[in-house]
């Protein structure tokens, strides 16, 4: 199996980003979108067969969704040359990032990654999240941010540090996560006759 992807968050702000993908592809409009709410400069390329090599050249990030082995296998040439991001969407072969699923709520995301591996199980976890993540936990976030803000207006000097990191672990006592697995016939099957 291939080396787990080591997870990190990008700042994309002000960088310029290119998607590559046909104007109704779902996956290049979402990941456009994404893009553009972590506010990336997004250039979209719709034709692939179109792409120059100066439409990527001066990118910090490049996802590209047509599942084209030769196009992929291009912009990996690039990538190596140029010295930018490359996502390959279901080709990690190709790219040095998978995409991970994200849920949302508020400012909070929670990244889930099979290094390309499992993206269906990728989905499931992602949505069950996003389920409990929901307007009532968004309010909590935005309460303790505030809660946040005044405790550190009530102890700003660096020796107090302990105190506000103090009031923020009562704060947040007594919020808690459940976790529970389901899995395929199968599996369980399989798993069993271990």
């Amino acid at each position: 199996m291939r080396k787990p992807f080591f997870p990190v968050g990008l700042n994309l702000e002000g960088r310029a980003c290119v998607v590559i993908g046909s104007a109704d592809d779902r996956e290049a409009i979402e990941k456009s979108a994404a893009l553009e709410e972590a506010g990336a400069n997004v250039k979209r390329i719709f034709d692939a067969a179109a792409l120059r090599d100066e439409d990527v050249a001066a990118a910090f990030f490049v996802i590209s969704t047509p599942q084209d082995a030769a196009l992929s296998e291009r912009l990996r040439a690039l990538a190596d040359h140029h010295r930018f991001l490359l996502c390959c969407i279901d080709q990690p072969r190709f790219g040095f990032v998978a995409m991970a699923a994200i849920a949302k709520a508020g400012p909070v995301r929670v990244a889930i990654s099979t290094a390309g591996l499992a993206p269906r199980i990728g989905k499931v976890l992602k949505n069950a999240l996003q389920r409990a993540m929901d307007e009532r936990f968004a309010r909590f976030i935005e309460i303790l941010a505030q809660r946040r803000a005044r405790t550190h207006a009530k102890h700003p000097e660096p020796h107090e540090s302990q105190l506000r990191r103090d009031a923020m672990i009562e704060a947040a006592r007594g919020f808690g996560a459940e976790v529970r697995f389901e899995y395929p016939e199968w599996f369980e099957e399989r798993d069993a006759q271990r």
